[in-house]
């Protein structure tokens, strides 16, 4: 496997940081790779996972979204749907340079934007989401004690995995009115959803709700004992392994 440090912008110019890892198998295949809020390209369950793609003859690109990692911009002034654009503009980077994906994976939140980005990159033939929630607003219960500061001031300083973050009244009405399941509804895509039932922070009722709108192909496939970031290495090396031998089946 080779790795690439890669940099391009999204459509308001700001410059994302990527990882573009090779196969050592030429077969043409991409993806990309969407990291959960607040998180980044570096957490070890994204890499993990990258590797058993890569193993199966993917490339993979994995990228800081907008404010996050090595990418510029500015987190607070983000929002859901910039999440998505970023996507699109990452899928657009790999169509100039390399080849279109035709994989999308999603890990949290950001596999509830691999849902409407897929909906919207037409070389995407599959893709996966793991621990995302069915309404990306489930993602507002991190900072439910500052809802009403937010929404009555205009933004609030939170506390997230032990790190400080400012959440602005724009995000929480961008996750708000999004509708995810209904945008699955109208998809033909195939679909593989990845949660484990002892998810503390995104419930399993999110992939039941997921799964009973989707149209088929759709596979569900439970990570039994896993924590929401995968932190067991064991835990994210099988769902690699199952996401690229399910993804053969598609793409």
């Amino acid at each position: 496997m080779s790795s690439k440090k890669v940099v391009f912008k999204n459509h308001s110019g700001i410059e994302l940081s990527g990882r573009l890892d090779f196969s050592d198998v030429d077969t043409g295949k991409f993806a990309l790779f969407a990291h959960c809020f607040t998180c980044n390209k570096t957490l070890n369950a994204v890499r993990n996972i990258t590797k058993e793609l890569v193993k199966n003859g993917f490339s993979v690109l994995q990228f800081d979204f907008t404010g996050l990692g090595d990418s510029d911009g500015v987190f607070e002034d983000t929002t859901f749907s910039g999440n998505v654009d970023d996507i699109i503009a990452a899928a657009s980077f790999l169509e100039k340079e390399y080849k279109s994906p035709s994989l999308l994976i999603g890990h949290s939140l950001g596999g509830s934007a691999v849902v409407f980005a897929a909906s919207k990159i037409t070389s995407v033939k599959a893709f996966t989401t793991i621990g995302s929630p069915s309404t990306p607003s489930h993602v507002s219960h991190l900072f439910r004690s500052s809802l009403e500061e937010i929404k009555s001031s205009g933004e609030a300083l939170v506390n997230i995995g032990g790190r400080d973050f400012k959440i602005k009244k724009e995000f929480v009405e961008d996750i708000e009115r999004v509708s995810l399941l209904n945008t699955l509804k109208e998809m033909r895509k195939s679909f593989l959803i990845m949660h484990s039932p002892q998810d503390t922070t995104v419930g399993v009722e999110s992939a039941a709700a997921m799964y009973s709108v989707a149209h088929h192909p759709k596979s569900f496939i439970s990570l039994d004992n896993a924590d929401h970031l995968l932190h067991n290495k064991e835990d994210s090396v099988y769902a690699g392994e199952v996401i690229a031998a399910w993804a053969k089946r598609y793409v």
